[in-house]
C-alpha cells in the first residue's frame, strides 16, 4: 500500500502508449478521408482529458485552469474550422500540455518564449526517439520487451530470406509457390497514405503528451551577443539626428492624410481618392513595422535611447506618428472598399494594419512602464490570439457577400457593380446575400440577363452545398444554419 503513491508517475508512463495509440486510432476514424467539421473539435476535445490524465499531481491546479480556457478556445470550431479557429485551439492545447508537464511559466510574459523552444526542440525530439527506438533501451518498460522481440528476429528473418531465394533456385516447387504470390495484391492492403498519417498523428500527439524544451542559449559573461551594440553604428548623436530627420519626414506624411483623407481636401486632377488610398495603405503597414523595428534597436538595454530624455520623447513622438499612419492606413483601405467592393483579403489587410497599430501602442507602454521584450512578445501575441478568436466565430465570407451587395452599384449603391464571378468563389456562404439580391432585383431594374447570370450562380452554389459530405464527422453549426437556411420556405421560394 505505501508503493502504491510512488507508483502512480510510472503507471502514467505506462499508460501514456496506449493513450497514443487511442489517440491515433480515433484520429483515423474522425480525420482520414472526411472533410473538415465538427471532427476537429472532437479530437482536440479528446486532447484534454488526456492531458489532464498524463500531467503532475503538483500541477494539477495550474491544469484545470488551462483545460478550461483550452475547451473555451475550441469553441469556435463548432461554428466552423476555419484556420484562425484551429489556430486559436492549437495555441490553447498547447498551453495545456506546458502546464499539464510543468513547463509553463508562472509569468505570463516568458510563454512566447517556451512555446519558441518547444517548437525548436522538435527536430531534436525527432531524432533521438528513432535513436532510442533502434537501441530499445530508454522506452518505457511495457514497450521495451516488444522491441527487445523485434530486435531478435532481425537476424533470423535476413538469413531465412536468403535460404528462400537459394531453396527457390534449386527446387521448382517452391519457385512456383513464390511465383504464385501476388505481391501486388499483398501490397494493395498496405495504405502508404493511411501510413503517412498515423505517423504524423502520433508524432503530434507525442509531442503533446511528452512536450520537450529546447535548452536556453547561453552567452559567455565577456560577450553581449548584440550586433547593434557598435557605438558608431546607434550612437546617441546618430538617433537624435535619424530620430528628428524620421519625424519630420512622419510629419509631412502625417499633414497629407490629415488634409487629403481626413479633411476632404480635393486632390489634383487626374488622382481620385480611391487611388490615393490604394497606393499608400499598405506601404504605409510596412512603414510601421520598419520603424518598430528601428525604435526597439534604439531602446535596447544600455542604448543611448534609454538614457537620453529628448531622445525618448522623439521616440513617443515618432510612435504616435506611426500610429496615427497605421489609422491612416486602415481609412485608406476603407475608402478604397467604398470604391472596389470588399474582399477578404482586404479584411485581413485591415486586421492586419490595427494589429500593428497596437502593437505600436504597446511599444509604447512597454518603454513607459518600463518593460521588457518578453512582456511586449507576449501582449502582442495575445492580441493576435484576440482577433484569430474574433475571426474564428464569424463567417467571414458571408460578411463580404452580403457587404458586396448591399454596397454594388447594382442596389443603387456608390460601389461596382456585382462581381459575380468573386461571388461565386466566397462559395455557399453567399446564398443569403445572392436571395436579398434578387429580392430586390425587381425593384432595382436590374437587366435580366444579369438576374439569369445570379440566378445559375445560385443553382451552382446551392449544389456545392448540398453534394458535401453528409458524415456527421464533417458538421458544423455554421454549415447547420445554412441547411435550416435553405430548407425554410423563403428560401425555398
Amino acid at each position: 500500500m505505501p508503493n502504491s503513491i510512488p507508483d502512480r508517475p510510472r503507471l502514467k508512463r505506462h499508460f501514456a502508449p496506449l493513450l497514443l495509440a487511442l489517440l491515433v486510432i480515433l484520429a483515423d476514424q474522425l480525420f482520414f478521408g472526411q472533410e473538415p467539421g465538427i471532427n476537429r473539435f472532437l479530437f482536440c476535445f479528446l486532447l484534454v482529458p488526456a492531458l489532464v490524465f498524463l500531467g503532475r499531481p503538483s500541477s494539477r491546479a495550474r491544469v484545470l485552469p488551462f483545460a478550461a480556457l483550452a475547451i473555451a478556445a475550441m469553441l469556435p470550431m463548432i461554428e466552423a474550422p476555419t484556420l484562425s479557429s484551429q489556430i486559436v485551439a492549437g495555441v490553447a492545447v498547447t498551453l495545456l500540455a506546458l502546464a499539464a508537464a510543468g513547463l509553463l511559466p508562472r509569468v505570463p510574459a516568458a510563454i512566447p518564449a517556451v512555446l519558441a523552444r518547444l517548437m525548436l526542440a522538435l527536430p531534436g525530439r525527432a531524432i533521438q526517439g528513432t535513436g532510442r527506438l533502434l537501441t530499445a533501451q530508454t522506452i518505457p518498460a511495457t514497450a521495451r520487451g516488444i522491441g527487445t522481440e523485434l530486435r531478435f528476429w532481425i537476424l533470423p528473418l535476413a538469413l531465412g530470406l536468403v535460404f528462400v531465394g537459394l531453396f527457390a533456385g534449386a527446387n521448382p516447387l517452391i519457385e512456383r509457390a513464390l511465383a504464385a504470390i501476388d505481391l501486388a495484391a499483398l501490397l494493395s492492403y498496405f495504405d502508404f497514405e493511411r501510413t503517412l498519417f498515423w505517423l504524423f498523428t502520433a508524432g503530434f500527439v507525442w509531442v503533446l503528451l511528452r512536450p520537450r524544451l529546447a535548452r536556453r542559449c547561453c552567452r559567455r559573461r565577456g560577450e553581449t551577443g548584440d550586433r547593434f551594440s557598435s557605438p558608431l553604428l546607434l550612437s546617441e548623436p546618430v538617433l537624435l539626428r535619424a530620430l528628428a530627420l524620421f519625424n519630420v519626414l512622419f510629419m509631412v506624411q502625417t499633414f497629407l492624410d490629415l488634409a487629403y483623407l481626413w479633411g476632404g481636401l480635393e486632390l489634383p486632377q487626374g488622382v481620385s481618392h480611391a487611388q490615393y488610398a490604394h497606393r499608400g495603405a499598405y506601404p504605409l503597414v510596412v512603414t510601421a513595422l520598419l520603424a518598430a523595428f528601428f525604435v526597439l534597436v534604439a531602446i535596447r538595454p544600455g542604448a543611448a535611447g534609454v538614457t537620453s530624455r529628448l531622445i525618448r520623447r522623439l521616440i513617443y513622438l515618432w510612435i504616435l506618428q506611426n500610429i496615427l499612419l497605421c489609422f491612416s492606413a486602415i481609412l485608406r483601405l476603407d475608402l478604397y472598399v467604398e470604391a472596389y467592393s470588399l474582399t477578404g483579403m482586404r479584411i485581413a489587410a485591415g486586421l492586419w494594419m490595427l494589429l500593428v497599430a497596437v502593437g505600436l501602442a504597446l511599444i509604447l507602454m512597454r518603454i513607459l512602464w518600463n518593460r521588457r521584450n518578453a512582456w511586449l512578445f507576449a501582449t502582442n501575441g495575445a492580441s493576435l490570439l484576440v482577433v484569430l478568436y474574433g475571426v474564428a466565430v464569424i463567417d467571414i465570407p458571408a460578411f463580404v457577400a452580403n457587404y458586396n451587395v448591399a454596397h454594388s452599384r447594382d442596389m443603387d449603391g456608390s460601389g461596382e457593380w456585382l462581381d459575380s464571378h468573386y461571388l461565386r468563389s466566397l462559395g455557399p456562404a453567399a446564398l443569403p446575400a445572392i436571395d436579398a439580391y434578387l429580392a430586390q432585383a425587381s425593384f432595382r431594374q436590374v437587366p435580366e440577363f444579369k438576374l439569369a447570370l445570379v440566378k445559375e450562380l445560385r443553382s451552382d452554389l446551392v449544389f456545392d452545398f448540398q453534394i458535401r459530405s453528409k458524415d456527421w464527422r464533417s458538421w458544423t453549426w455554421r454549415s447547420q444554419r445554412l441547411e435550416n437556411y435553405l430548407a425554410a420556405p423563403v428560401a425555398a421560394d
